[in-house]
């Protein structure tokens, strides 16, 4: 007897979801054009069951939204709303509408449910959806993030509580798209009858969407408790090797203790090697990789439900790879030509060692010969771009890794020279040559004056950076410098910039904002610095531990270039500012040039320009600064005789209330 067929979902319709004004956006409907057309030059649409779109039925969308949600959306494209649509996306956080959004928004949700339910009653053996909005970010009484109606939490509520007699019990959603499905988690959080899985960038809760909901100590509660799993990557650039490593060691183990009898899967390819948002780079054999996988459960009923990749090349020819396993084609070779990160084995340690008593599987240490020969710090792509950069950017072509404009300043980076010594070229975001470059030798001659505006003005926390250790009041330690020298000189000033606090959590001080500066100079404002004499080397070094890249001392000493060079500080004293590439989604990636002092440059951290405007509609968020972290702003500028106490608590006061 032949197998159920595979079913493929598109409708054009959903197309008609558009910026306003024809805006240039991310989300927009060249990534279903671009799937369907590769989908239907590879003939992949001759062999599967092509579906069109059904609009969901309110009840439905009530199990996981609000009635107030439910009749926003269904009325937003009335005309009624014309005059009012765009300020009321403004409301909400990385959203807009038109006219088409209501019923692209209704059919994503139906063909969700569409084919899952065809699925599980065996008329087709799996299926992917190419839907749109996406889905996983929208909760209970909230768009945000792209998406309206959380398509995924909608189907699997649909299969558990109006189908019963399909003999659906559990339900296993794996979210592997590159930001956390916050909206899902929220929706199954007390939920043993859904086990929720996402692997997803976090970069110590700076990531979209922020905040601490997708740390790996999120787990459930009530009935739910250890059926909620996060994977929160530190950094970016994880590619097939590192995802496949959760695969092995959290996923794979806890689906076969859990035994799901269905698979719904958030496809999202943002983490997709190319994609503009991010950094990551999953390989379509990557993809191939995990969802074979996946097909050994639940007798192969899978359903891929279509998430965010905002990459035309990439997004394509990842659900091409996605369809050939599918569709049982010959699968591709396991091997792989690099290793996981070390902060890849520490995360699925925390994950682990968090949820061994829920999962009996996950007990014990990870086998000491998978964790031999990791990927360091110091094999991620090393070069910088000035200020004018955008989060949105052109990505590259098929297989590629570096955005456009990378080429151009790879090759410069190739040719500079320390000490007449190359350094490395940054043409693969893989791999780096494993000729030693001595940079910090270099480095160490050179004097730079570091401005801090935060924390880091009382001296005892900034030596926490130097030396390594904390202070009272933070949550984690500092790893240190190489060089532990303390600071040849301090001194105090005041620049020209605006103070402001912004983020929901930091993992040393706890909730709410960390300092910023903003990039540009506003001769109205007036900011305490404390500006201290350190070496190139150490500011190189103080830049990765402010960025959450490092945890260890070993770590920094394998580090091959210098995200600032000589090369570098020339340039930034002609551009001002510079975004360096691998830290580009971390707090602190735009190295600012605030002046001169004895000839030496002074040079502090903060965000992109990109980000206030972020902060500005909303998409981060402004919070004043955690008790701790307040105090010891309060302890340096009172330390630093720059204000009185009471003052001090002023000026913090005044940074946190105002607006952009």
């Amino acid at each position: 007897m032949a197998s159920p067929p595979v079913g493929l979902l598109y409708d054009e319709r959903m197309c008609a979801h558009a910026t306003p004004n024809g805006e240039s956006h991310p989300e927009n409907s060249d990534r279903l054009r671009s799937i369907w057309r590769k989908l239907r030059q590879q003939g992949i649409t001759d062999r599967c069951v092509v579906m069109e779109a059904k609009e969901a039925e309110d009840k439905y969308i009530a199990s996981v939204h609000s009635q107030t949600h439910i009749n926003l959306i269904k009325t937003i494209s009335s005309k009624e709303l014309d005059s009012r649509r765009h300020k009321i996306a403004r409301e909400f956080n990385s959203i807009y509408f038109n006219k088409g959004s209501s019923e692209s928004a209704y059919l994503a949700a139906g063909s969700a449910i569409e084919v899952t339910e065809k699925v599980a009653k065996g008329e087709l053996s799996c299926a992917i959806a190419l839907v749109r909005p996406p889905g996983h970010h929208a909760e209970h009484n909230e768009a945000m993030g792209f998406c309206l109606f959380n398509n995924v939490a909608i189907a699997a509520n649909y299969l558990l509580n109006e189908r019963p007699e399909l003999g659906i019990r559990k339900i296993l959603i794996v979210d592997w798209d590159v930001h956390h499905g916050n909206g899902t988690q929220k929706t199954f959080y007390d939920d043993s009858r859904v086990l929720f899985f996402s692997v997803h960038r976090f970069d110590s809760g700076s990531f979209y969407p922020s905040g601490g909901d997708g740390a790996y100590c999120m787990i459930g509660e009530g009935p739910g408790q250890g059926y909620n799993i996060n994977v929160p990557w530190e950094h970016g650039r994880c590619g097939d090797a590192d995802y496949l490593a959760v695969w092995d060691h959290v996923l794979i183990p806890v689906a076969e203790s859990f035994n799901p009898d269905i698979i719904l899967v958030s496809a999202g390819f943002d983490a997709a090697a190319g994609d503009p948002l991010g950094g990551c780079s999953i390989t379509p054999r990557g993809y191939a990789f995990l969802l074979e996988q996946l097909k050994r459960f639940a007798q192969g009923k899978l359903v891929l439900l279509l998430e965010g990749g905002y990459n035309l090349s990439s997004i394509a020819n990842s659900v091409l790879a996605c369809a050939h396993v599918l569709l049982g084609d010959e699968g591709y070779s396991r091997k792989l030509d690099t290793k996981p990160f070390e902060s890849t084995w520490r995360v699925i340690q925390l994950v682990r060692d968090e949820l061994k008593n829920y999962w009996p599987v996950l007990s014990g240490k990870i086998p000491e010969e998978e964790l031999k020969n990791p990927r360091s710090i110091s094999d991620l792509q090393l070069y910088w771009s000035s200020d004018s950069e955008s989060d949105v950017e052109e990505a590259a072509g098929p297989g590629g890794t570096i955005p456009s404009g990378a080429e151009d300043v790879s090759s410069r980076l190739s040719e500079l020279n320390i000490a007449d010594v190359a350094s490395t070229s940054a043409t693969s975001s893989n791999e780096v040559s494993e000729a030693s470059v001595p940079w910090r030798s270099v480095l160490s001659k050179a004097d730079v004056w570091y401005a801090s505006y935060g924390s880091n003005m009382w001296l005892p926390r900034f030596l926490c950076y130097i030396k390594g250790g904390k202070v009272e009041g933070m949550n984690i330690p500092c790893c240190g410098c190489c060089d532990t020298s303390t600071p040849k000189d301090i001194m105090w000033r005041k620049v020209p910039h605006r103070l402001f606090f912004g983020g929901m959590c930091d993992p040393c001080w706890g909730d709410g904002g960390v300092a910023y500066l903003h990039p540009q100079r506003d001769e109205k404002e007036r900011v305490h610095v404390c500006i201290y004499k350190i070496t190139l080397e150490q500011f190189n070094d103080i830049l990765l531990q402010e960025n959450s890249f490092v945890d260890e001392v070993n770590a920094l000493g394998k580090i091959s270039s210098p995200l600032i060079d000589l090369s570098g500080l020339d340039l930034l004293s002609e551009k001002k500012s510079l975004i360096l590439e691998p830290l580009k989604s971390s707090w602190y990636s735009n190295v600012v040039f605030l002046g001169m002092e004895d000839g030496i440059p002074i040079l502090t951290m903060t965000c992109k320009m990109s980000d206030i405007d972020r902060y500005k509609s909303g998409e981060l968020v402004l919070a004043p600064p955690a008790k701790e972290y307040a105090n010891t702003i309060i302890k340096g500028l009172v330390g630093g005789k720059q204000l009185t106490e009471d003052e001090a608590m002023d000026y913090i006061n005044a940074a946190s209330s105002r607006k952009l």
